[in-house]
């Protein structure tokens, strides 16, 4: 019967801890947003990452982030930032909206990859008596932060690394342009010195 309940409790616990992951392109000058219908004193957390959308086309980062309640009033607003992570408590029932801009930058599209997570506030009266049920709902809220953790890492190591091998083709097309300077050079020279000693012979 333990396990049972267990069970069940697992199940709404990961409803309640639901961890959502997206990717989005960010166009020039564009913006996207979503909401998020919560109830008061529900838990919910957004965390994002920007990268570039090729690796050979490493630039600006930054974008605006925003949170804007039911009654139109800001939770956060960020300006200028490549990843965060923002967590709040609703205070009213309602439509919450979360907004990532572009608008400030014209010269290059941006991914975004996000992480939604929610958690539904249950009070103590309606939390489950048996102490099993408990812990498994507190292992289950665990899990989804390990869970969110681990894909903002990711994130993080995708966009370091595309940054990485962005910086990698740079360095070697200088590196091919410094080399056919020296070559041009070299031959340049070669030839204006054998042209200096005909002319001294003909002298």
């Amino acid at each position: 019967m333990y396990f049972i309940s267990a069970a069940k409790a697992l199940v709404a616990a990961a409803v309640f801890s639901a961890v959502t992951a997206h990717n989005i392109v960010l166009p020039a000058h564009g913006r996207e947003c979503f909401h998020e219908s919560l109830h008061k004193d529900d838990t919910m957390t957004v965390t994002f990452q920007v990268g570039d959308r090729e690796f050979g086309s490493a630039g600006n980062l930054d974008i605006d982030f925003w949170i804007t309640n039911p009654t139109g009033q800001y939770e956060t607003n960020e300006k200028s930032i490549s990843n965060g992570d923002y967590s709040f408590t609703a205070k009213h029932d309602g439509k919450y909206l979360y907004c990532f801009g572009n608008e400030a930058w014209g010269a290059n599209t941006k991914e975004v990859s996000f992480n939604v997570h929610g958690i539904v506030y249950v009070s103590e009266h309606e939390m489950p008596s048996d102490p099993l049920d408990r812990e498994v709902r507190k292992l289950s809220d665990l899990l989804a932060q390990v869970k969110d953790e681990q894909e903002y890492i990711v994130m993080r190591e995708r966009t370091h690394r595309n940054t990485a091998e962005s910086t990698n083709s740079r360095v070697k097309w200088w590196n091919m342009f410094v080399i056919g300077v020296v070559i041009g050079e070299s031959l340049f020279q070669v030839w204006w010195l054998r042209r200096f000693f005909e002319v001294k012979r003909v002298v």
